[in-house]
């Protein structure tokens, strides 16, 4: 497993968070060292020569049951933080991807891409605004520092916005929506994202294929998405740290009560922090 260097566990700032519940999002430049990036992009395009992508792009779900060598993702001290820090510790990743994206040479249609992650959640919950319910983390393994390359677009302030108008159906050409940004960044570097902000995928005209892991966390009382439920059997498994294994689905066993977080003494995530002293009161989600 890929070693990953150890910082002290510490919350997120009150300017990150600030900024994270005013714009939908922040960036937060160089989390991986040079050769975490280099383990991960190294793991993520062996799989991507595996598999031979069909039509060169590669969007693969659950990446820890593909590439085990990716784990040390999940709980990355750097990153995990905004993790705990906003959702709490009776959390699990719901929804995970990898992307490998290489260069087009043709322009392309003006198709709108642009939705918010939660698919029903946004259908059969009725406040409005919606509640945030998940975070997604986006590590980058290659250089997005300029636009053009496939970056992560967004629509800044617009996690609080229920509907974005758009094409009246699928499949006709539609211009981007008024305030788009494409986010630029470095290898190494994270956005933390609530999953409500509409964004999208811009298209990659450069000559650097476009790398990136992407992790969703959600209360653990809302159901996995990713296919992890073999991986207890997988020979990777005794590889992951109890936190990984909580993150992955692997605690509670199907209990109802375990992942309704009746249970915080024997949820990992919560004896780790507890343990750092870092179970925040004036955080509800961390209160046990």
């Amino acid at each position: 497993m890929t070693q990953v260097e150890a910082p002290a566990w510490t919350p997120m700032s009150a300017q990150e968070r600030e900024a994270f519940e005013r714009d939908g999002y922040i960036v937060v430049p160089s989390v991986l060292s040079e050769s975490e990036i280099a383990a991960g992009r190294a793991a993520i395009l062996g799989y991507y020569d595996r598999v031979k992508a069909e039509g060169g792009a590669l969007h693969q779900l659950s990446p820890v049951a593909h590439v085990p060598e990716l784990a040390f993702l999940l709980d990355h001290p750097k990153a995990f933080k905004y993790i705990w820090s906003l959702l709490g510790w009776n959390v699990h990743v719901y929804h995970s991807h990898i992307d490998v994206h290489p260069q087009l040479h043709e322009k392309q249609k003006e198709w709108w891409h642009w939705h918010q992650d939660g698919g029903r959640q946004n259908r059969e919950i009725e406040t409005d605004p919606r509640p945030m319910m998940s975070v997604k983390l986006a590590y980058w393994f290659s250089d997005v520092s300029e636009t053009g390359r496939g970056n992560f677009t967004v629509l800044p302030g617009s996690h609080k916005t229920n509907w974005l108008p758009g094409p009246p159906s699928r499949g006709v050409s539609w211009p981007q929506p008024e305030g788009a940004v494409q986010i630029t960044a470095n290898a190494g570097d994270l956005v933390v994202f609530d999953r409500r902000i509409w964004h999208a995928r811009s298209d990659n005209y450069s000559d650097i294929t476009r790398v990136g892991a992407f992790f969703g966390y959600t209360p653990r009382w809302i159901a996995i998405r990713d296919e992890v439920a073999d991986l207890p059997a997988q020979p990777a498994w005794n590889g992951f740290s109890e936190v990984q294994k909580q993150l992955l689905g692997g605690f509670g066993a199907g209990d109802g009560d375990h992942q309704w977080g009746h249970y915080p003494e024997t949820t990992p995530l919560y004896g780790a922090l507890k343990e750092r002293g870092l179970l925040d009161s004036s955080i509800p989600a961390l209160i046990p």
